[in-house]
């Protein structure tokens, strides 16, 4: 067995190719979640708009990113994942050719809404085509995994630069441009060196479209759209009545799964797959803890530590980097020790990371703040792989999309959390006694996270 992916004659040089392709894909959605927030004080000026208003360009790609993953999963798994990547990287090209035109703000946040959609075809589609992609290039699934969570993590870390860099030399459209030739390359790659979709359903589109479970799928979407808009604050006036109803609503969604064959999410066959749910549930724990240190440090060090924000944004970066260069070696250690090690050992770098956050108490060195930074990069790489992996092992082959689709709105869930949750510890002000106290949020999830991951099996 080769020891790099592309590795491998011709069947491994199109496997590798068709990685590329499908890595670029998944690469968009957090490219286009990070580039945006430079763009933000250029947009207000544009539109005219407030700082209140102005977020929704966010909130519509959250929104949509978090309820779409799953439906693009369940389309994946039914009618064909390479199918499916197509349709939605056409969807963003042509969103993206028309965006920059847009007449108002409104029609600029659908703009992004559809973005997302778009967007949200691409990880779960490369979930399903994992296995193909690993029997032609002969190689372990971890390969193509580790490419992808590479891809990932770099369209994150690069997200910030590359949206100042546009943004200053063009302008907010060049956000939405700049995705047009990456969509294009991403179709191409794909279409010419991935597998071919293997046998999907077929038929009338009245019985498919009988059999798709259409209320299943809009309750889904729904209740977590409402729950979402309650915990993001939305609509401050209508929080608790928007958390209610995306509770009712949920409620009918499971009713309604329970009844219905074939149910959009086997609810019964899910609590069955005790592995999956322990995936979920620690995934969802772990970016509460990783996003309190993204979305909280840089706070800290603008308003406490008094550093400009481009430094801050340097002082972040190793947070990203360093996750891209450990993935490769999180990947050789799943093949050889295999997950649960590799994942346990992870969520305990993690723990170890987050303590040493509380050194930020008592000083804001220019060194201290890029060694830590760099420190807790490495248990995000670990984490990443070994619960991507996880989620692989833990589905059979016909189950993979959803399940994809559901792991990204685990993420998805996390960052939200930990955002609210900041909201009301930093609420008395960006201090370091308040950053003492999310230090210790942090260690309490870690631990949850710890036992999570101990109690995770390898399912047979």
């Amino acid at each position: 067995m080769s020891n790099s992916f592309g590795s491998g004659g011709v069947g491994g040089n199109r496997s590798g190719l068709a990685v590329a392709g499908l890595s670029l894909g998944t690469a968009l959605n957090p490219l286009n979640s990070s580039m945006i927030a430079v763009a933000l004080v250029v947009l207000r000026a544009d539109f005219g708009l407030d700082v209140a208003t102005v977020t929704w360009v966010i909130t519509a790609f959250y929104l949509t990113s978090a309820a779409g993953q799953p439906l693009m999963g369940r389309l994946a798994d039914r009618f064909g994942p390479r199918r499916l990547f197509m349709l939605g990287m056409a969807l963003v090209a042509v969103t993206c050719a028309l965006a920059p035109f847009a007449p108002n703000f409104a029609v600029l946040c659908v703009a992004r809404a559809f973005m997302a959609l778009g967007t949200a075809t691409a990880y779960p589609s490369a979930i399903v085509m994992v296995g193909a992609l690993a029997r032609q290039g002969n190689v372990p699934s971890t390969r193509p995994l580790g490419r992808i969570q590479m891809a990932n993590a770099s369209a994150a870390a690069a997200g910030p630069v590359v949206g100042g860099v546009l943004v200053s030399l063009i302008g907010w459209q060049a956000l939405f441009l700049i995705n047009v030739p990456l969509t294009l390359a991403a179709m191409i790659l794909v279409r010419q060196f991935a597998p071919a979709d293997a046998h999907r359903e077929r038929g009338r589109a009245r019985e498919l479209l009988r059999d798709s479970d259409i209320p299943g799928i809009l309750a889904f979407v729904g209740a977590l759209v409402l729950v979402m808009m309650a915990l993001l604050n939305v609509a401050p006036g209508a929080r608790w009545w928007l958390l209610a109803s995306g509770v009712l609503l949920a409620g009918l969604f499971v009713w309604r799964e329970l009844r219905f064959t074939p149910p959009f999410l086997d609810l019964r066959l899910l609590g069955r797959n005790r592995p999956l749910l322990l995936v979920y549930l620690g995934f969802a724990l772990f970016n509460g803890v990783y996003y309190f240190a993204f979305f909280g440090l840089p706070q800290l060090l603008q308003e406490a530590g008094k550093y400009e924000p481009g430094v801050v944004g340097l002082l972040m970066l190793p947070l990203a980097a360093v996750s891209v260069v450990v993935t490769p070696a999180a990947v050789r250690a799943i093949d050889r020790f295999g997950v649960k090690r590799v994942l346990v050992s992870g969520v305990v770098l993690l723990i170890t990371a987050s303590g040493m956050m509380w050194l930020l108490t008592a000083s804001f060195a220019f060194a201290l703040v890029l060694a830590l930074t760099a420190l807790l990069g490495l248990p995000y790489g670990v984490v990443s792989i070994a619960s991507n992996q996880g989620l692989y092992l833990s589905t059979r082959p016909e189950e993979r999309g959803v399940a994809a689709g559901i792991f990204q709105t685990c993420r998805y869930l996390g960052a939200i959390t930990a955002t609210v949750l900041i909201g009301i510890l930093y609420g008395s002000g960006v201090n370091q006694a308040n950053w003492g106290l999310m230090v210790l949020v942090m260690l309490g999830l870690g631990a949850v996270v710890l036992l999570v991951s101990l109690a995770w099996r390898e399912r047979r």
